[in-house]
C-alpha cells in the first residue's frame, strides 16, 4: 500500500474524532455538570497541538499525533464499559483513535530512513 494513504487514514482518523468530540457534549448527550466550553477545551485541545504539521505530513507532528490519541482510546474503552447510554459514541471514539494512532503510525513507519 501506498504511504500516502496511511495519511489519509490518519486525517480521517483525526477529523473523525475531533467532529465526535465536538459534538458528544454540545449536541448528542450534553452535560449538565461541567461547562461545555470547559469540556471542549480539556477534548479538543490536545489534538490541536501537532495539527499544522500532521496537516503537511511532517513525521514528527505525525508521531505525536499517534502518540496523542492512545488517551482517547483509553477514554473511549473506559466510558463504554462504564455508561451502557454512551456506549455508541465512545466505541466510535475508540474506533476513529485506533485509525488516527495506526493511520499515523504506519505513515512514520514507512518513512524513507536518512
Amino acid at each position: 500500500m501506498q504511504r500516502i494513504y496511511y495519511h489519509y487514514a490518519a486525517l480521517a482518523g483525526f477529523f473523525g474524532l475531533f467532529f465526535l468530540l465536538m459534538a458528544w457534549p454540545t449536541l448528542l448527550a450534553p452535560n449538565t455538570g461541567l461547562p461545555k466550553a470547559l469540556l471542549l477545551i480539556v477534548s479538543v485541545g490536545p489534538l490541536l497541538l501537532p495539527f499544522k504539521g500532521f496537516l503537511k505530513g511532517r513525521l514528527k507532528s505525525c508521531t505525536w499525533m499517534s502518540y496523542l490519541s492512545l488517551p482517547y482510546l483509553l477514554h473511549g474503552i473506559t466510558e463504554a464499559y462504564a455508561d451502557p447510554i454512551q456506549r455508541p459514541f465512545a466505541l466510535t471514539e475508540a474506533i476513529f483513535s485506533l485509525l488516527l494512532c495506526f493511520g499515523a503510525g504506519c505513515y512514520v513507519y514507512t518513512a524513507e530512513k536518512r
